[in-house]
């Protein structure tokens, strides 16, 4: 996936949804801001990162989702907002 824009309106989202990095960081590591942004982004947020990446980027942040990000609930919604019926479970942690 590529970089999100360091435009005043994705930095702004990105420190809304990202709190423990800086916002023009976060935007460099698109699928670890989309998989935090699933969980927490405000709806005009979701749209403008949706916006840039598409539908695609949003199947692509689905099959990279981190483990332990999303709670259940939202992993359910961009399933169905991804077309992805049933959803597909959620990323498990793994410990070797």
């Amino acid at each position: 996936m590529k970089p999100f824009p360091a435009t005043d309106p994705f930095v702004a989202a990105a420190g809304r949804i990202i709190w423990f990095k800086s916002p023009v960081d976060a935007l460099d590591a698109p699928l670890e801001l989309m998989t935090y942004a699933l969980k927490y982004a405000t709806p005009a947020d979701m749209l403008l990162l949706l916006s840039w990446i598409g539908p695609a980027g949003l199947a692509e942040t689905l099959d990279n989702a981190r483990p332990g990000i999303v709670d259940a609930r939202s992993w359910s919604y961009w399933n169905i907002v991804a077309g992805r019926h049933p959803p597909s479970p959620l990323p498990q942690r793994r410990i070797d």
